[in-house]
């Protein structure tokens, strides 16, 4: 009898499988939601620049410049000299009263906000100008009026009449969310030539080029090329989250370093200027430095973030709250000062009259106290009388350690320094090669306190530097004012260079 062989039916685990198709549906929503946020390379930008090509616009701007006052006395040349005539009549052509002015123009690029003709661009793209001409991607053109403009971020409002033609606007997004590595696209209508499109990458942000008091810019490494000035800066969600300003460039041609005004700084200040033709910023009415790792040390902070209060300004806002000269801030309306330069932009965007809590650090602990932020005025025009530079040391005393030579305020020493009558405290009159020059300390430097007390004479500085030493501290404490400025100085305590 044959055996007929068994067969053994096994069932298949269906666990691993439902794993495997878990794993497949989680990676497609997360591709999903990466293209959402435009962080998924994009096939082509084909379809997002047909789509916000039209909101980009050129602009013109015309100069006159009238004919100088003062013309060159003309050239002597012998009698009958052939250049004679040609030289007569060139310089009387010149003196001409009724001589047409000349006329210089300027090209830029801006970008519509609002269909009733309001457009947005660089303040250094209007600048002077005596007529403006916008030019839509169609070629139409239109004169346009200046609504307002902002030196301080370089922005500008115009507005032109559409009548009755339909225009594309184009929304703000938010910078803020932008990352390192998001792909943007950055659009220029340059020399009136139309439209022009690069695409690129968020190469850095909150960079610092020393344009104004507020730089936060977006780097990025699409091409900006001249003439490309107060163009849009896309994220692929069609927002603008920059406005392009600036290049570095050795040759003046774009080298992937472009610069852009961030849409988190922006916006506000298109809608005041929009609003009411100029900007309101927030105040607080102090002068702040940055914090070193020596002054953090000094001041017993475990780390060198905040904004150092180096003097307050008199009626303004924080000399009418508790803040003193001394505090280092640290949070301002609930938002970190991770370094001192966020702090007046901070400020600036904070609304006028807001009762704002800060925090500081003062005598080795956290303090929170409300200041009501005031309107920062208009920056009068302060001419600093400059100090006599000395050509021989003034005599005083030596402060052991330290390199200084200082000695009590006298009038002979306001005069030669140039220091106000008020001033007090011990004048600096020799620095010696030592910590106190590596600090950058100069002759005409007044120490006003040291550790937080006051300093009258030469001996409070000695004996304040000698305990600080006693104590086994590395470094004192000063508070530096001269014509220029009022700062704090960590001094470390040494014994100077080695010889």
């Amino acid at each position: 009898m044959t055996t007929r062989p068994q067969v053994k039916a096994e069932r298949v685990d269906p666990r691993p499988l439902a794993w495997l198709a878990g794993l497949v549906v989680a990676a497609a929503l997360i591709l999903q939601a990466s293209f959402a946020h435009g962080r998924e390379a994009p096939s082509g930008f084909a379809d997002l620049a047909e789509r916000l090509l039209p909101a980009v616009v050129n602009i013109s701007t015309t100069q006159t410049i009238k004919n100088p006052e003062r013309v060159p006395e003309m050239p002597q040349f012998p009698p009958g000299s052939p250049f004679e005539e040609f030289f007569k009549e060139f310089f009387e052509r010149q003196m001409r009263p009724d001589s047409a002015p000349k006329r210089a123009t300027s090209l830029g690029s801006g970008f519509i906000i609002d269909a009733g003709g309001y457009v947005v661009t660089n303040a250094h793209v209007i600048a002077d100008a005596d007529e403006i001409t916008v030019t839509l991607h169609d070629d139409t053109a239109y004169k346009a009026t200046l609504v307002g403009r902002d030196g301080k971020t370089d922005l500008a409002v115009l507005k032109f009449d559409p009548g009755r033609k339909g225009l594309t606007a184009v929304p703000f997004g938010n910078s803020d969310q932008a990352r390192v590595g998001d792909w943007v696209v950055a659009i220029g209508n340059p020399f009136g030539l139309g439209g022009t499109v690069t695409a690129g990458i968020v190469s850095a942000r909150a960079r610092d080029i020393n344009a104004g008091p507020y730089d936060d810019f977006l780097q990025t490494d699409a091409s900006i090329n001249r003439g490309n000035s107060g163009g849009p800066m896309f994220n692929l969600a069609g927002e603008v989250i920059g406005i392009n300003t600036a290049i570095f460039s050795p040759s003046g041609g774009s080298i992937g370093i472009g610069f852009a005004i961030p849409s988190s700084l922006a916006k506000p200040v298109v809608e005041d200027l929009k609003a009411n033709g100029k900007t309101r910023r927030g105040w607080l009415g102090v002068r702040i430095q940055s914090l070193d790792q020596e002054l953090a040390e000094s001041m017993g902070l475990p780390d060198s973030k905040g904004a150092l209060v180096a003097s307050i300004n008199p009626g303004g806002p924080a000399s009418k709250s508790t803040i003193k000269p001394g505090d280092v801030i640290l949070k301002f309306d609930g938002r970190d000062i991770t370094e001192m330069r966020k702090l007046p932009r901070i400020v600036a965007e904070t609304a006028i009259g807001r009762k704002a809590p800060v925090e500081v650090w003062r005598d080795g602990k956290r303090v929170t106290l409300d200041v009501v932020v005031g309107e920062l005025p208009e920056e009068p025009e302060e001419t600093a009388k400059a100090p006599e530079k000395p050509h021989a040391p003034a005599g005083g005393q030596a402060v052991g350690g330290t390199g200084l030579v200082v000695a009590a305020v006298t009038p002979q020493l306001r005069e030669r320094f140039g220091l106000e009558e008020d001033v007090k405290g011990v004048v600096v009159t020799e620095v010696k090669d030592g910590p106190a020059m590596e600090k950058g300390m100069k002759p005409g430097d007044v120490i006003i306190e040291a550790a937080n007390k006051p300093i009258r004479v030469p001996a409070d500085l000695v004996k304040a530097v000698d305990g600080a030493k006693a104590s086994g501290q590395k470094f004192l404490l000063l508070r530096v004012e001269n014509p220029q400025a009022l700062r704090y100085v960590a001094l470390p305590l040494n014994e100077g260079k080695k010889k």
